[in-house]
């Protein structure tokens, strides 16, 4: 079995997160799934738990913090290709995040931009083209 990830995020409205995270893409896995938490299934390997911030505070007694003001963590998800990248941003936009909260980077090899979700975590997207990273490394 591979090594699997799960991120747990805290949320201010459950709901509004489901519905923003398929969106994204991800599907809701009902098994791992109630009125405090939903499982999203970004892939066979990478679920994110998003946690009211009751459930959440069950996990922890540190401070949630404000995403919208501060960060704690930048997650980052690859895609297939350029276009992609662009695809999942806009995706992410229209279902109500925000768009390139961090600056877009654009090496050639590697493009990669950002969106926050509604309640402000941070998620990177990008696409490298592994050759030509390898190739630059070698020079």
């Amino acid at each position: 079995m591979p090594q699997l990830i799960f991120i747990n995020l805290p949320v201010t409205d459950l709901d509004r997160s489901i519905r923003f995270y398929e969106a994204t893409g991800a599907r809701r896995n009902p098994q791992f799934s109630d009125g405090t938490a939903a499982c999203m299934v970004v892939s066979e390997t990478i679920h994110v738990m998003l946690l009211t911030h009751d459930k959440f505070r069950q996990f922890t007694t540190r401070r949630i913090i404000d995403a919208h003001a501060d960060a704690q963590v930048l997650l980052c998800v690859s895609q297939e290709a350029r276009d992609d990248v662009d695809a999942m941003v806009e995706r992410a936009t229209a279902a109500g995040g925000r768009a390139d909260p961090t600056p877009t980077q654009d090496f050639g090899f590697l493009y990669g931009r950002s969106y926050a979700d509604p309640d402000g975590h941070i998620w990177e997207v990008m696409w490298m083209d592994m050759a030509a990273a390898e190739a630059a490394a070698a020079a």
